[in-house]
């Protein structure tokens, strides 16, 4: 389920966001203060995250900046009623996927968002790790002529972790991306996975080259481009 964060301070716009984004499937949260928002960014781990300009606080300009200068590649559509070009290219450079100027039609909206996670969220059908090339297209992993054994959720989290090659991913977002939780609980759930997922993948697992710890953050697969086999 695709995460959407709404940062934005009028209750109208908040109320039709939250409910026309639930109800096509999207998991909401929304907050109001500018002051609060990279601390909610951080907690709820968005897929893309809906950003009004002017807020109670931190700027939505400083908001996009500081998101586009983090550890984590979060889209960005920035819903503003400014709607003077040097607001849009500020909001572009500033690091924004889209700007859409209000008022704005759900169906535009919608629109938009779809063509923002295409563009950004990516596909990697085949990767090779080593010896192992894992197949996500047919879920099916060999080495050699060897087939190995990977479940459905091991799959999920080498998926989730290709798409964001060589940058960290939190626990959090593991728990919420992968397991499902919406509030996530103080588990080792993520570690122990980790750690059974490196024994099928790393030459050794006690010095992995490729699934390594980003100690008080998450986990980030490094591969290089011609580990991509098939990609986009």
């Amino acid at each position: 389920m695709i995460r959407v964060l709404i940062i934005e301070d009028d209750p109208v716009i908040t109320r039709m966001l939250n409910d026309n984004l639930t109800y096509e499937g999207f998991e909401v949260q929304s907050i109001s203060d500018g002051n609060r928002a990279l601390a909610a960014v951080r907690a709820f781990a968005p897929n893309l995250v809906l950003l009004d300009v002017m807020l109670p606080g931190l700027s939505g300009f400083d908001i996009c900046q500081a998101i586009s200068q983090g550890p984590q590649r979060i889209p960005i559509i920035i819903l503003s009623a400014r709607s003077q070009s040097a607001d849009k290219v500020q909001g572009l450079r500033l690091g924004a996927d889209d700007y859409i100027t209000k008022p704005f039609t759900v169906d535009e909206l919608l629109a938009r968002i779809h063509a923002v996670m295409r563009r950004t969220t990516g596909r990697l059908d085949i990767i090779d790790l080593g010896e192992i090339r894992i197949d996500f297209a047919t879920l099916s992993a060999t080495k050699g002529k060897r087939i190995v054994e990977f479940t459905p959720r091991e799959f999920d989290v080498l998926r989730l972790l290709s798409l964001r090659c060589n940058q960290v991913v939190t626990r959090e977002e593991l728990l919420r991306s992968v397991w499902g939780y919406s509030e996530v609980p103080l588990t080792r759930t993520v570690d122990h996975f980790i750690a059974r997922l490196r024994s099928k993948i790393e030459p050794d697992p006690r010095h992995p080259q490729y699934l390594q710890t980003v100690y008080g953050d998450g986990y980030r697969l490094t591969l290089k481009r011609r580990d991509w086999v098939h990609g986009s």
